[in-house]
């Protein structure tokens, strides 16, 4: 029942929420309620590690390691976002930006969008995760608009044509996956539960799943924002709300790609890795490209945070493409420690805004002399992004690029090390623009909130300490490893 709780602890959060409006307690109730996801996720992995799934409901919940180390991703970032939601809400109502109808729609809609992901990582049926992934497009819909500005409207149109359009793809990409089953058993006991399907993946035949493949990497692809399908992100995550940004780029492109995951492991029972591989391979260096050629020119600090997303998506599509369980565990730890130094930077982004009072990049200056504390979080969470030790992100791209030479896929790692040093040399840039410089005569040092540094700075200590002692998650990340590597 384990599973179900989970999934029901949000949504009744969010029941309580519309029930009696928008409060101060309210909001810590849903903060707390995230803290839940996090202990049970810890839970589910200690009872998954070393052990068979979790199976519940006739295996319509299913919680192996892999499902286990997503709902602790969902839960840690969940809690880092959710716990600045209050403070977001509470600003947005007391300058006349929102009133308290909004900001409970508001918390409705994130405990809902909480729920949809951890329904997409526990569902053992491909159909329903297939469901969730599209629920939540539904719900951040209303979530990019949140703020009714002409530019946040545009934003959710264009999010959610764009990623319509994706999940159709993907759901043909699901019947057909369906229908090689139906096929492979004559009809008799086919089924959409992945255990299943991945039983008679060597039987399906091999033309449905090169279509079907890919089809589901053009689908998923635009949820996770993988080149060419990754236009609706910028936009997005440059007009939702900070603490939504911080979730949909550190969670939501990772549930998908989960979900990628899933059925990257039937597809190459069927058809060995060659074919995946170059589908990967493909959208991985398009992707580093068109985030290298963008950030060149980026003038917007929010929509620069956004194109890293792509970045680090086309490296975690890369590592998925060598497959080994090496590639795969690095993946998954880059899953980690990207959704913490996005949520920290986007975080520390919407602050930035809420007293500079602008996005520009040319219109922030010397952050770290007039405001240490918010510029000293915002430097170290870029130093996180850009994958410099100690942070995890250096130790999970060094093994991604060691499992793809080790494949043979070496000239993958050197045309990925030539992008990511554009990448690198383009942010410093932009980032030693808006913090470094003399503060202006007269203008006093700015403290900022503890409720807001506070748990930033507590994220990249964790981030830190996740690269330095591999430790606590280093069964964990093997054992999921080895869900989708046979």
């Amino acid at each position: 029942m384990l599973a179900f709780i989970l999934l029901l602890v949000p949504l009744v959060t969010g029941c309580v929420a519309a029930a009696v409006g928008w409060r101060r307690w309210v909001g810590w109730l849903c903060t707390a309620s995230l803290g839940f996801v996090l202990v049970t996720g810890v839970v589910l992995a200690t009872r998954v590690v070393h052990r068979p799934a979790l199976s519940e409901f006739s295996g319509a919940l299913r919680v192996d390691a892999l499902s286990a180390f997503m709902v602790i991703v969902i839960g840690a970032i969940g809690l880092l976002a959710v716990c600045q939601s209050v403070r977001y809400l509470e600003h947005e109502i007391s300058s006349g930006h929102s009133s308290t109808r909004r900001a409970t729609l508001y918390a409705v809609l994130v405990q809902g969008f909480i729920t949809t992901m951890l329904l997409a990582v526990v569902a053992g049926n491909v159909g329903v995760m297939w469901v969730a992934v599209e629920a939540t497009t539904i719900i951040t819909t209303f979530l990019v608009g949140y703020r009714r500005t002409r530019g946040a409207l545009e934003a959710s149109w264009k999010y959610v044509i764009i990623c319509s359009v994706g999940i159709a793809l993907a759901f043909l990409g699901t019947v057909l996956v369906y229908l090689a089953a139906l096929h492979a058993s004559h009809g008799a006991h086919a089924s959409l539960e992945w255990t299943s399907l991945m039983s008679v993946a060597h039987h399906l035949d091999p033309g449905v799943m090169r279509l079907a493949l890919a089809l589901l990497v053009l689908g998923y692809g635009t949820k996770v924002g993988l080149a060419p399908m990754h236009s609706w992100l910028p936009d997005a995550h440059s007009q939702a709300p900070a603490p939504v940004s911080a979730l949909m780029s550190g969670v939501l492109l990772t549930v998908a790609f989960y979900v990628l995951l899933r059925f990257k492991a039937i597809a190459d029972g069927a058809l060995g890795v060659g074919f995946s591989r170059t589908l990967f391979v493909t959208a991985g260096l398009l992707s580093l490209a068109v985030a290298a050629s963008l950030l060149l020119s980026q003038r917007d600090y929010k929509r620069m945070l956004a194109y890293h997303s792509v970045e680090h998506m086309g490296l975690i599509a890369l590592g998925a493409a060598a497959g080994t369980p090496l590639a795969i565990a690095a993946v998954l730890l880059h899953v980690l420690g990207h959704g913490l130094a996005k949520a920290v930077l986007f975080l520390a982004a919407g602050e930035i805004l809420l007293v500079e009072g602008t996005t520009e990049i040319d219109q922030v200056k010397a952050l770290l002399a007039r405001r240490p504390a918010l510029g000293g979080v915002f430097a170290f969470g870029l130093v996180a992004l850009l994958g410099l030790p100690p942070f995890s992100l250096f130790i999970s791209e060094l093994n991604m690029l060691r499992a793809e030479v080790h494949v043979g896929l070496g000239w993958v790692a050197a045309v990925s090390l030539v992008l990511m040093a554009v990448i690198f040399g383009s942010v410093m840039s932009h980032g030693r623009h808006m913090l470094f410089g003399a503060r202006p005569d007269g203008e006093p040092v700015h403290k900022s909130p503890s409720l807001v540094t506070v748990p930033l700075i507590g994220a990249l200590v964790g981030c830190g300490a996740i690269g330095v002692l591999a430790w606590p998650l280093d069964s964990l990340l093997r054992a999921a490893a080895m869900v989708v590597v046979k």
